[in-house]
């Protein structure tokens, strides 16, 4: 049942067409380059339609479609919301995309990034047979694809897994309005900013350098990232936390203390039977997350 899966980032399209046990059959990958609203939404429809005339050549026919975004999708209207693509605070994605396609009944399924994340390592990477495990995904920001009996967790409003929002400190200050107290301190952005650095990368070379502030910056995160786990553990009692992102990168090295972190707060029996492991995937677990979206939207229709 071969499906096209499409990753939409900040700054980049990555779409590839996929047979049923993950094998990637053709893939392509276009910039942004500055477009915003509807010329996003026709780029996506256009790397479908080239995919799928590409499938026809060689007598393929796609079955389904799935699509990442870097926000929220909202699965009852098809509607998307994604801070960095301008013009997308309630853009009707699904709708645009269905309109160009050759065949109206092919099934077009999206959903959040962070779900896709998910969805991709359990598919092909880290949490491959995985029931119940959570994507921690830091880059420039912070969210969570949460899986709970083979589902992902929406949520009521779509939102569920915006964890840059946790309470992790005290007194609530007004600088964690915008982004979350948890994603201010410790996310790519947050790294950078709280040590008075550039980018999250000028804090690792610091850190590898013995630059007092950036040290200081990642013992504070080495918590934060471990309180935040210890809740993650005790509310969901997954498997497998997967660190992946920008950050778990360089960040990765630090999953022993994290997990050490972890244990002083996470219910006891829960934190001793959950891995920690890193992503496999790398960049390319949305993208696999949407294949996976697709295909699992056949599944369901069967």
């Amino acid at each position: 049942m071969p499906v096209i899966g499409l990753d939409l980032g900040g700054t980049k399209l990555a779409a590839a067409i996929f047979n049923d046990d993950g094998r990637i059959l053709c893939k392509s990958g276009v910039p942004l380059a500055g477009r915003k609203g509807k010329q996003v939404g026709r780029l996506i429809a256009g790397e479908i339609n080239k995919l799928v005339q590409f499938a026809r050549a060689k007598k393929i026919r796609i079955k389904a479609v799935g699509v990442s975004v870097p926000g929220i999708s909202y699965s009852k209207t098809g509607k998307v919301w994604a801070p960095n693509i301008p013009g997308w605070t309630n853009f009707p994605l699904r709708k645009e995309i269905i309109a160009t396609l050759p065949d109206k009944k092919i099934p077009v399924t999206i959903d959040s990034d962070r779900a896709c994340y998910i969805l991709g390592e359990a598919w092909r990477g880290a949490a491959r047979g995985c029931e119940n495990a959570i994507f921690l995904a830091v880059g420039t920001g912070i969210g969570a694809g949460i899986l709970v009996d083979g589902e992902i967790l929406r949520g009521a409003n779509d939102i569920a897994g915006a964890i840059g929002w946790l309470a992790l400190d005290r007194p609530f200050q007004a600088k964690y309005k915008t982004c979350g107290g948890f994603e201010h301190h410790a996310s790519g952005a947050g790294l950078a900013k709280v040590g008075g650095f550039k980018t999250a990368k000028d804090v690792f070379d610091a850190y590898n350098a013995d630059n007092p502030v950036a040290k200081k910056v990642l013992r504070e995160a080495i918590e934060f990232w471990g309180m935040a786990t210890a809740n993650l553990v005790s509310l969901f009692n997954p498997e497998k936390i997967i660190f992946g992102g920008g950050v778990f990168g360089p960040a990765k090295k630090f999953r022993p203390q994290i997990f050490a972190e972890a244990k002083k707060w996470a219910q006891p029996i829960a934190i001793r039977k959950v891995k920690f492991e890193a992503a496999k995937l790398g960049s390319d677990a949305g993208l696999y997350g949407a294949g996976y979206l697709a295909l699992r939207s056949l599944k369901k229709t069967h």
